[in-house]
Parts: C-alpha cells; structure tokens; sequence
C-alpha cells in the first residue's frame, strides 16, 4: 500500500481486505464504508466510529479522494455551478450541479477529454487524456451531495452526461453506479440515474441485458446516416440501423423508455425533411425527444435554430405522437451548458 491509494476506488469486500492487513476486525470496513458514504466524511480524521489510532494509520497509508478542486463558477441566476477539478496526474475534469424546483441534479464526467470528436462538443474538441477510476467518477457525487447538504438540500438526481463517453469507460462507469446506489451507501435509486451515449450500440446492449434499471439517453443530433457522421464520427461504427436495434433492444428488456438527445443546429439538422426523417426512425420505439437549442462552442461556428424553426421541428413530432420537450438551456455563462464542458474554460490547461 502506498499513500497514493485512493480509497474510494475500493468496494466495501476489497476494504475489509486492506483492513484485515492491517490487523482490523472485518466490521471496521462497514463503519468505514458507512462513514464514507452515508456520513459522507470529507477527511479520514472524521470518521469518529474508528479508533482515533485506526484512523491515523488510514490517513498515513491512503487518500479520501483524487480530486482536487480549482476553480467553482456559479450562474447569473444562482441555479447552476460547475466545479474544475485536478486529477494527480494534472488533467482537468468539470462537474455541474443543477437546481430545479424539485430536484438537485449533478452533472458528472466518466474520463477526461473525449475521442469521440462530435464536431459540436467542446470535450470532443479538446481530445482524450485517460478514463477515470471507480472513485474518481463516485467523487463526483460525494462533491455534489456535501455541497447540497450544506444548504439543506439533498441530491436527488445523477446524469452521466459530462465530459467523456460513459461506455467508452463501461467498468468503472458500472462499479461507480452500483457504488452509487449502494442500499448500505449513498442509496440514490437506480431510477433517479441517467447514463447518456453518444450511441454505442453494442455497449447499450449489454447494458440492458445485464439488468441495470438506469435511464438511457442517445445523443442523436441526425437522422440519416451522411449527416450523424458527419456531426458524430461514432455513427461510422455504429450506423444508425443498427443503434435503433439496440434501442429496441433496451426498450423490449428494461420496459424503459429512451431519451434521445437533439440539438438543434441552424440550417444543418432543424428542417423539416429531418424531423420527418426522425419521425419515421423513431417509429415503434418507447422514447422521448429533448430538443436541446445548439450550445457554443470554441471551435463549432454552427448557430442555434431560430424559435420559429425549433417550434415547427416540435410540430413535426408532435404530429407523429412522438413526445418531445424544448429544453431550457442552463448555465451558458459559465459555459456549463450541454456540449460546452471543457476544462481550459474555467482556468488552468490540462
């Protein structure tokens, strides 16, 4: 063991392990786990169940977490903060806790940079670094939930829907659910968890013959094959055929249905021959629409649809009985919007 062990990136059978080494009795690694994450300490030192000598050799041999805050930016509106976060190897995440009336959502990242390379997303932009650990991406949530706990407000919502492509890291992007959702943990229900794709086919049909009760949202953006490709690079691997499948496929095993991501770009997928081609791909599929108006990005010089061309691409589905809901865009000025995560924004490189 060295002091560069993230305890976090532990399930509770693997902690009772490093705690047997050090001569510990095997219920030491639940009052640990409990400390962890249902007190949600922020230091070793906290967790007052533990022998005050336990909790110093804790604290000599391991580490409560990678993250290292930066910088924290808070919209105009005070409904929206995106956190920069230092990994020890000094590459950047962003996390963005939301507020609504009834719900407290944190955004999280599931690796830093993105390979994917959608030509509208600022994390796609910037390229890949690495995948993040089991305890980089719970973190996240444990940051979010201790934030909230300060105002009285409790987490009630989780979309991995930050920097990275969830299923591009699919182990660790699992563990940290099932960590997550842990009954003897955070305890946050599977059904208040959204895991987003930018449409890997093959890993949403695993996910759903696996049995996870998670949400599914595919960020689709186009609905024919020449004009995805060109917007996302991953419909050359997974054509749209064949995503639609695994669509199916999840809808048919979980009874879910499946969110589909749309942002609407002026002039390149708002018209109306795409929202019929949308229409028709979309046709017997248990799902919902969330247009999303286009968010800026450095290196994009694609324009947000006009109200009129959005209104009439609702229109069109709507005609089609396929329901759809205009999002209301959050934290633009703090670049925290959908597509804009990128760490430089907020300071430091990466």
């Amino acid at each position: 063991m060295d002091t560069n062990t993230n305890l976090l990136d532990f399930n509770v059978n693997v902690l009772q392990e490093q705690l047997e080494e050090l001569g510990e009795p095997k219920y030491r690694a639940q009052q640990l786990w409990h400390a962890i994450y249902q007190n949600q300490i922020g230091a070793l030192g906290e967790a007052t169940s533990l022998p005050l000598s336990l909790r110093k050799i804790l604290d000599d041999k391991f580490r409560l977490g990678n993250l290292m805050q930066i910088n924290e930016l808070v919209s105009k509106d005070n409904h929206t903060t995106k956190a920069l976060f230092s990994l020890p190897d000094r590459h950047q995440i962003e996390t963005v806790l939301m507020s609504y009336k009834k719900r407290r959502t944190v955004c999280i990242s599931t690796q830093a940079g993105c390979a994917l390379g959608c030509v509208f997303c600022a994390t796609g932009q910037m390229g890949f670094d690495r995948h993040l650990t089991v305890g980089e991406i719970v973190e996240q949530v444990l940051w979010a939930s201790r934030k909230l706990s300060v105002t009285g407000h409790k987490l009630t919502n989780i979309v991995l829907m930050g920097m990275g492509e969830p299923f591009h890291n699919y182990d660790n992007s699992i563990d940290a659910l099932n960590r997550i959702e842990d009954s003897n943990g955070m305890a946050i229900g599977a059904r208040r968890v959204t895991v987003s794709t930018a449409g890997h086919a093959e890993a949403i049909k695993r996910f759903a013959e696996e049995g996870r009760r998670e949400r599914l949202a595919v960020s689709l953006h186009a609905a024919t094959n020449n004009l995805r490709s060109k917007l996302m690079p991953i419909n050359r691997r997974f054509p749209l055929d064949e995503l639609m499948a695994a669509c199916r496929i999840y809808s048919s095993i979980t009874h879910r249905r499946v969110s589909f991501e749309w942002a609407l770009i002026d002039g390149v997928n708002d018209s109306q021959e795409q929202a019929q081609d949308l229409c028709v791909l979309l046709h017997n599929i248990d799902c919902h629409v969330n247009v999303i108006p286009l968010n800026p990005t450095d290196q994009y010089y694609g324009d947000t649809s006009s109200e009129d061309a959005t209104t009439r691409f609702k229109s069109q589905l709507d005609k089609s009985g396929i329901p759809c809901t205009i999002r209301v865009r959050r934290g633009l000025d703090i670049q925290a919007g959908c597509g804009q995560l990128k760490s430089e924004n907020i300071g430091g490189t990466s």
